[in-house]
């Protein structure tokens, strides 16, 4: 399961897509259907994080980045290149023979990725997964099996958790306060963190034992 959290390339444009993104943050957890953790990687990217400092003045959660420094100083996050948290990802996908790879709306992380991968390197290299793990979101995969849910439904009517399409809301904080019970819960928006509460949409969706379509692209043939 994993997370990231995104700068803008530009901040002049005010729609949020992957294609303008920068990851600054990215947070994984290994994990089985269950939801138990194996390991947990939390990263800051240097090549944003300091390199690109007036754009990550305009990143939508700025104003966590003296937080970001606590946590670099205290070890509960590794400031280091992208080149390197690519690499620690393929390490574990290779120590774990992990061939799922999972986000919570995953097209945005891997979109985001991508184009950091891109703007890094300059297009020479383009994709951040490597080729061997199928792409999955548990987005796609809640809104089969608990956006469907009658008690989900009638929840998300009782406590204003409604879209302006009038549709169930299917954040990862308003699904994991229903599966919590947390009705105050706050997502934490940084990635290690919030991969924590996906995880628990995961394994939630798996103890459904019903038949599931997660992925958004199936793994390559090739290297990594």
């Amino acid at each position: 399961m994993l997370d990231c959290e995104t700068a803008p390339c530009d901040y002049t444009i005010d729609e949020v897509t992957p294609i303008n993104m920068l990851a600054y943050d990215i947070g994984w957890v290994v994990v089985d259907k269950r939801g138990r953790v194996y390991k947990q990687r939390s990263f800051v990217n240097a090549n944003v994080f300091l390199e690109e400092k007036e754009l990550m003045k305009s990143s939508y959660y700025a104003d966590k980045i003296s937080q970001y420094w606590d946590d670099i100083k205290t070890g509960h996050r590794i400031l280091t290149t992208f080149y390197n948290i690519r690499q620690a990802l393929i390490e574990d996908i290779e120590t774990f023979s992990i061939t799922e790879v999972f986000a919570h709306n995953m097209s945005f992380d891997y979109g985001a990725l991508n184009n950091t991968q891109r703007w890094l390197t300059k297009s020479k290299y383009r994709y951040f997964f490597p080729k061997n793990v199928d792409i999955c979101d548990t987005l796609k995969l809640a809104r089969q099996l608990i956006g469907t849910m009658p008690t989900y439904k009638k929840w998300c009517e009782n406590n204003d958790y409604l879209t302006k399409n009038n549709r169930v809301k299917l954040t990862a904080e308003i699904l994991y306060r229903f599966i919590s019970g947390e009705d105050k819960f706050t997502e934490s928006h940084t990635g290690l963190e919030d991969c924590m509460i996906e995880k628990e949409i995961l394994a939630y969706c798996y103890k459904k034992h019903k038949p599931m379509d997660y992925i958004l692209y199936e793994r390559r043939e090739g290297v990594a």
